[in-house]
């Protein structure tokens, strides 16, 4: 059931929160939402919920996370820090009490009017509620149905991609129709520095960046058909670069084995991974936080699919070529087991897919 607002009506919002705490994929697709909601309240002070681990993406890690805007911190007023998982592993200890007590406090301090729940889960929704905003909006049908019975305003997703649903969603809070907008990552100069000097010193100028990993394992191609993808294309005289995140060393290594040693593997930060995603020719890899950051970079990219349905959560807003065969059913269980239909896509294909979007001859 939808109530009315407080007083105040959506036009004249001057406090704002947005809540989205994770992860990297679904930060990058609410992105284009509160860019929106930033242009359409340019005066309003903003904030935002997130999980420590990516904060960085909002805020650079050398810029205070509160105070006037800047390319360090471009979209939001404040950035609201928490640690849920670590809260979790030490639910009984006194420190994790006060620092849940410390982030609340912060929370609340601003006075939010309008909190608007992205995540449409139990815990982004109680942060909203938490927030003491009189008004809280999230989607009808949320990821975790207990959510819904948080908000005052529950709102219908229109729209196919996840990316178009949110803005749906800032739709309902505004009052008016919104556009997307570019986006702005902060712009960490030591990150750009580094990245810049790494290449100089590698002697790489163009390169194809991979990611090989999945958020589970249905998602995931196998390593080694990513490595003879990476060998195709080093013959082609293209360096590749195998980008992984923790805990991924091994598979980055039995990619790197099967290109034949024609891969280099970097697992960076997220500043450097950032700029080092904006300066890749094309990205190849499946549906994961970085392929979403080169879409969202404007970098071209071939995505390989499976359980995952690429209508919602293909790559958004740049050139890109999705692969997903026709057998593979959509589902979101996080099931180990590859994707029956995700083991029939070929390496030609990506290879040949890549070489496309490059502007080479496929024949």
């Amino acid at each position: 059931m939808e109530l009315p607002l407080p007083s105040s009506t959506t036009s004249s919002i001057q406090r704002l929160l947005l809540v989205r705490l994770g992860s990297m994929g679904d930060i990058i697709h609410t992105l284009p939402a509160a860019f929106a909601l930033r242009a359409a309240l340019p005066d309003a002070t903003i904030g935002w919920v997130v999980e420590e681990r990516w904060a960085e993406l909002l805020c650079a890690a050398s810029e205070p996370r509160s105070g006037p805007r800047s390319p360090r911190r471009p979209l939001v007023d404040t950035l609201h820090v928490v640690d849920t998982r670590a809260w979790r592993k030490n639910w009984f200890s006194t420190q994790t009490w006060e620092r849940i007590g410390a982030a609340m406090s912060d929370l609340r301090a601003p006075g939010y009017e309008v909190a608007v729940d992205f995540q449409g889960a139990f815990r982004s929704a109680f942060l909203a509620r938490l927030s003491g905003a009189p008004a809280i909006y999230g989607f009808r049908q949320p990821r975790e149905n207990v959510a819904s019975m948080l908000y005052t305003r529950q709102v219908i997703a229109q729209g196919n991609h996840i990316v178009e649903q949110n803005l749906s969603l800032a739709e309902s809070v505004i009052g008016q129709r919104l556009g997307t907008r570019n986006l702005e990552f902060p712009c960490d100069e030591g990150a750009e520095t580094k990245c810049a000097a790494w290449l100089r010193r590698e002697s790489i100028a163009d390169f194809i960046l991979m990611n090989p990993g999945a958020g589970w394992g249905a998602k995931q191609w196998p390593a080694a058909r990513y490595g003879e993808v990476a060998k195709h294309l080093a013959q082609d005289g293209l360096r590749v670069l195998i980008n992984t995140g923790p805990g991924e060393e091994k598979l980055a290594e039995s990619v790197q084995l099967a290109s034949q040693r024609a891969v280099t593997i970097v697992n960076w930060p997220i500043p450097d991974l950032i700029a080092l995603t904006r300066r890749a020719r094309v990205f190849i890899g499946g549906d994961t936080g970085p392929m979403h950051l080169a879409a969202a970079l404007g970098v071209p990219v071939v995505a390989i699919f499976g359980p995952t349905n690429p209508i919602r959560n293909g790559p958004f807003g740049t050139r890109g070529i999705v692969l997903r065969n026709p057998s593979s059913t959509t589902s979101h269980s996080h099931r180990r087991a590859r994707d029956p239909g995700m083991l029939e896509i070929k390496v030609d294909e990506v290879v040949m897919a890549a070489r496309k979007l490059l502007g080479q001859n496929c024949g």
